[in-house]
């Protein structure tokens, strides 16, 4: 039995999960769920699908993720189904996909039209679960939908970069439970437009000219531990998901503060790399 993840906005206050995982056991008492976050914070599509590219590809191949975020469906917003690096997606045609198809092509997607045979006005628990049950039984997508060949963008998946090369402007798209600030520039995409130039990250009034690889990279090992102030430093890093982040060495917002509580940074805030042309490429440490 294939595994079937939920990634969804409903938080842990309400019956919304607990009714979805009971729909999936009616319909299939030996299904195998797994929770990948309910803590997306309300109709946040960008949020959602950074958590989804980093969550899926751990799975098995064959699982079923539903992921429930602005999922009720209307005219402008209609309901697909995809199989992407053989995985299964179910999901609203909102953009939510944008950020995995910029870089897998999907082998096929479906827009669901079932909704003739169902009334609902909770599409999680009466449309996805019925999806994803009938894929997990080994159900072909062409029977719950009709083949479509796009999907609807998002904005601020790609950062912006300007024509002479020197310039990348990105965005904020995630702020993890650290507080660490994750923007849309991928390791990839920053090294493409690099080019062996030294540069200068800006966001707000804080600069950077180093990236790190791992968050320790920062500490001097050879001080003896009691001369280190290393807690609440600000630093770049490459995630582990290799997303372009702003953080604060061992953050805690109740303590040494966050990058996001300390730098002032929200979601869409701007962070801009700027490149100096004809230096050595900095390591990265």
């Amino acid at each position: 039995m294939a595994i079937i993840t939920l990634t969804t906005d409903f938080g842990e206050k309400d019956y919304f999960t607990g009714a979805t995982k009971g729909a999936i056991y009616t319909e299939l008492p030996d299904a195998r769920i797994v929770d990948i976050s309910h803590g997306v914070s309300p109709f946040n599509i960008l949020e959602a699908a950074y958590i989804i590219q980093n969550a899926y590809a751990s799975f098995p191949k064959g699982s079923i993720h539903i992921i429930g975020i602005d999922s009720e469906i209307n005219k402008e917003n209609k309901h697909i189904a995809l199989k992407l690096d053989d995985h299964y997606f179910i999901c609203a045609n909102n953009g939510i996909m944008s950020m995995i198809c910029s870089e897998i092509t999907p082998e096929k997607i479906v827009e669901i039209n079932i909704h003739d045979r169902i009334q609902s006005s909770f599409p999680v628990l009466d449309v996805f679960v019925k999806v994803a049950c009938h894929i997990a039984r080994g159900g072909t997508l062409e029977v719950i939908g009709k083949t479509i060949s796009k999907i609807k963008p998002i904005r601020n998946v790609i950062p912006y970069v300007n024509d002479d090369k020197s310039q990348i402007i990105g965005s904020v798209i995630y702020i993890d439970n650290y507080g660490n600030v994750v923007t849309n520039i991928k390791r990839s995409f920053f090294e493409t437009i690099q080019k062996g130039r030294a540069f200068e990250i800006s966001a707000r009034n804080h600069k950077f000219k180093k990236i790190y690889l791992k968050y320790s990279d920062i500490v001097n090992f050879d001080i003896p531990e009691e001369k280190r102030h290393d807690e609440g430093r600000g630093m770049v890093v490459f995630n582990s998901g290799n997303f372009l982040e702003i953080a604060v060495y061992k953050s805690n917002s109740a303590t040494v503060g966050s990058a996001s509580t300390l730098m002032g940074l929200s979601l869409m805030d701007t962070v801009s790399i700027n490149f100096i042309a004809e230096s050595i490429l900095p390591k990265l440490n």
